[in-house]
């Protein structure tokens, strides 16, 4: 039959094995013991506690293209740099273009100062510093083709008249500026101004070359000279003696036009033409 003796539990060491135990009056007893648990770590405190997370793709993306781009940018600048204060372009040659009155080794010889400077240093208004003793331009601009050449476009200064002075006659423009002389007013083609030198910078001589400067070149090489007793009473001679009314300086371009067109028109033998008055332009006289 089973033993229903459950086995006693004690919180003290076992016996010896085999032995009995004096007080209890038997042997071999049964002992068990259960360990405690152990201890969970304690959760760790301060910054070691924080989780960490990957970086988004997204952000990860803008600062590459963030430093893609300053790299970029490093590099072009030293390439300018490069470029400023490279010898590699140097000014070695400089081309002239649109010179009439001037002949373009006159604009170089100017521009000799340019030579072995680089080209990304030079600009329009260093050019026209050099430029400015040469009075027969008006404008420029240039244009760097590397490694070497520098190309300069001149605007000149366009005559419209001759004005007496002693014995030569100065080339001027409308706003009076000489270009030249010349001993021989009929190998140009352009009106001699009445009054001489004097009249230079006056209202008189400013009506008069605002008159010409607008007539077309054909037109003017037909002249033979100008005058005006007053602003507003310009005349005009042809080299083959009619007289032109012009009137006032309005209306510049339409009478101009007109003019031209008058002196298109053919002649009548029978009645040949002494005058043409624009003054009125949209009601022209010939007589």
């Amino acid at each position: 039959m089973a033993s229903t003796r459950r086995p006693s539990y004690r919180t003290g060491g076992p016996a010896p094995k085999g032995k009995a135990d004096p007080g209890s009056g038997r042997t071999d007893v049964i002992s068990a013991s259960k360990a405690a648990p152990a201890a969970e770590p304690a959760a760790p405190t301060g910054p070691d506690n924080v989780l960490s997370f990957p970086e988004p793709k997204g952000k990860r993306i803008r600062r590459n293209i963030i430093l893609a781009a300053c790299i970029v940018a490093a590099l072009v600048a030293g390439l300018l740099a490069a470029a400023v204060y490279s010898p590699v372009f140097a000014v070695q040659t400089v081309s002239v273009v649109g010179t009439r009155m001037l002949t373009p080794e006159q604009v170089q010889g100017a521009l000799e100062p340019l030579h072995g400077k680089p080209l990304p240093q030079v600009n329009d208004d260093e050019v026209r510093q050099l430029l400015q003793p040469l009075v027969q331009v008006k404008e420029v601009t240039t244009e760097a083709r590397p490694p070497s050449v520098l190309v300069v476009h001149i605007h000149e200064r366009t005559p419209v008249a001759l004005v007496k002075q002693g014995e030569v006659f100065q080339l001027v423009d409308v706003d009076g500026v000489q270009l030249g002389t010349t001993q021989d007013p009929a190998s140009i083609q352009l009106p001699v101004i009445d009054g001489g030198a004097g009249v230079i910078g006056k209202d008189l001589f400013k009506a008069i070359t605002a008159v010409l400067a607008a007539l077309p070149a054909d037109v003017l090489a037909k002249l033979s000279d100008a005058s005006a007793k007053s602003a507003d009473a310009v005349e005009l001679k042809l080299v083959d003696g009619q007289t032109i009314v012009w009137g006032n300086a309005g209306e510049r371009e339409l009478k101009a036009k007109v003019l031209e067109a008058l002196l298109k028109a053919p002649a009548d033998p029978k009645n040949p033409v002494q005058v043409y008055d624009v003054s009125v332009p949209r009601h022209p006289v010939t007589r």
